[in-house]
């Protein structure tokens, strides 16, 4: 079977490629601390052709006789994404291949993908896994009755995930999730917001999830946080927090929010923190 080829790094024995689910759009009135002036001017400058636009990245994880998906996109829900089963197709991978597939958490960006059009597991033999807190927040009917009407859509939808995989949706609260992946809380954005450290014969990957939605802005701007996160000051500092650990460590990392080269370093210059696309 021809494939395409799609950004990928090795990590020892593992092999992680990222797979683009489209795109999202988002107003910049959305983001805190920050003129939406001044964001569009930062992201226009980084050469940005449709400053508002978020990339949705999801990476497939090949090693130690598994496939493992971690994430699933938005799978078309409001028109956002919908092109990673056609793009694993094209990377040579059918839906029922995937063995487990790992969440970094329950927004409808990331688990639309789990749902075909008929409303049945896009992913027939996959095993979902998710943190437990992430599956206690969105079922939680307390919390549904305070949300938004915005988000309100959102917990039903996720539920609706969760319920489609009951049969094999397994939670965890730390440690090794499958072997060579272990869970990195990443706490702000959601209850349950997880990243996942990959590591093979010494080396290194994070696939820290959701810490940025316009890596350009955020990045360089830790401070600045956007309203899908639950609790904004709590995800600033995780962000910041992460940001000096994968600085200092010159540690590989991997975003859903990530441009389509999926995969990056990031440096400290002058005391600012600047990406540097590695896909």
């Amino acid at each position: 079977m021809m494939t395409t080829r799609f950004p990928s790094q090795s990590i020892g024995d593992l092999s992680i490629t990222a797979i683009s689910d489209g795109y999202l759009h988002a107003g910049f009135e959305l983001l805190s601390k920050i003129d939406p002036d001044e964001a569009c001017r930062i992201q226009t400058k980084a050469g940005m052709t449709d400053p508002m636009a978020i990339h949705i990245n999801c990476y497939l994880v090949h090693g130690g006789g598994r496939t493992v998906l971690i994430d699933a996109g938005a799978g078309g829900f409001k028109q956002w994404g919908g092109r990673l089963k056609d793009n694993l197709l094209l990377a040579g991978i059918e839906p029922a291949a995937i063995d487990a597939i790992l969440l970094t958490h329950a927004h409808p960006d990331h688990v639309g993908g789990l749902i075909d059009d008929t409303g049945k597991a896009a992913f027939p033999n996959a095993e979902l896994i998710a943190h437990r807190l992430e599956l206690m927040f969105w079922e939680d009917d307390g919390n549904l009755s305070r949300a938004t009407e915005r988000a309100r859509g959102n917990f039903l939808f996720a539920r609706q995930a969760f319920a489609t995989y009951r049969d094999r949706l397994r939670t965890f609260d730390t440690g090794e999730v499958l072997p060579g992946m272990t869970a990195v809380p990443l706490p702000g954005h959601t209850a349950g917001h997880t990243g996942y450290r990959l590591e093979s014969d010494g080396q290194n990957l994070l696939v820290w999830g959701d810490l940025v939605h316009f890596p350009e802005i955020q990045i360089p701007r830790p401070d600045v946080s956007i309203a899908f996160d639950q609790d904004s000051h709590l995800a600033a500092d995780t962000r910041s927090r992460l940001l000096d650990v994968v600085s200092t460590e010159g540690l590989r990392i991997a975003g859903m929010h990530l441009g389509e080269l999926g995969f990056a370093r990031i440096k400290k210059i002058g005391g600012q923190y600047h990406i540097a696309y590695t896909g």
